[in-house]
């Protein structure tokens, strides 16, 4: 019997939220709900969930601090963030706090279960990176079994979803990767995706492990293509 996927979903709108539950659980998921910031953070943090759907327009505290504060007590859950259509401030904002995606209200539900099935496969294919190798780029070393990033011996704190990237990267050292190619390889779902997200995690990773992000030496950008990391 195969162990059933849990998600926490966190919205404020009651309609909202019972549309929500209703359509994972049919669709084989074990879901749990919350209305408000403070009690997610203490489910998600207390619990063991596979991804967590996550509104920002909360009351009390808002889904932004949910995201910052979940990262910053080394929980690396997805998060799936809902935005207000208007407010593409909170899609940047939400990305660099260490959001792995996003989605815009009003969404279409088949839309809604396609990045929710693209943040589970993402996240079972970086379990699996354990087995992977160690590179060493300059100062920066990257641990894929250990899953850990050292600058100059040093652990430097990254994300889940910063950590496949740079190993993606080191995979490919040498050679140009497309915005679209990564969304696809590490993020696992189509070019037709918000390209931005890209460039967040990339700008995210720079200040971690770059001497000078402004000029970067580690994750290169090649104007009009994409990134690499230098041979």
């Amino acid at each position: 019997m195969s162990v059933p996927t849990n998600i926490l979903v966190v919205e404020d709108e009651p309609s909202l939220l019972l549309t929500l539950t209703d359509r994972l659980t049919s669709e084989g998921y074990e879901v749990s709900t919350s209305a408000n910031g403070a009690e997610a953070l203490e489910i998600a943090t207390t619990g063991d969930f596979d991804l967590i759907v996550l509104d920002v327009a909360l009351p009390d505290l808002n889904g932004l601090d949910v995201c910052r504060d979940l990262r910053k007590r080394g929980l690396e859950t997805p998060i799936l963030m809902l935005t207000a259509r208007s407010q593409t401030v909170d899609k940047v904002i939400g990305l660099k706090l260490g959001a792995d995606d996003y989605l815009t209200k009003p969404f279409e539900m088949l839309e809604l279960l396609a990045r929710i099935e693209a943040l589970l496969r993402r996240r079972q294919s970086t379990s699996g990176q354990r087995q992977g190798a160690t590179h060493t780029i300059a100062n920066v070393a990257v641990d894929q079994p250990g899953a850990v990033v050292t600058v100059d011996g040093e652990p430097v704190d990254v994300s889940a979803l910063e950590f496949r990237l740079l190993c993606y990267l080191a995979e490919h050292r040498g050679e140009v990767i497309s915005r679209d190619r990564l969304l696809s390889e590490v993020w696992g779902y189509g070019a037709d995706v918000y390209s931005r997200t890209v460039d967040v995690h990339v700008a995210s990773l720079r200040r971690k492990i770059e001497s000078d992000p402004s000029k970067p030496q580690i994750i290169v950008t090649v104007h009009g293509l994409g990134y690499k990391i230098p041979s």
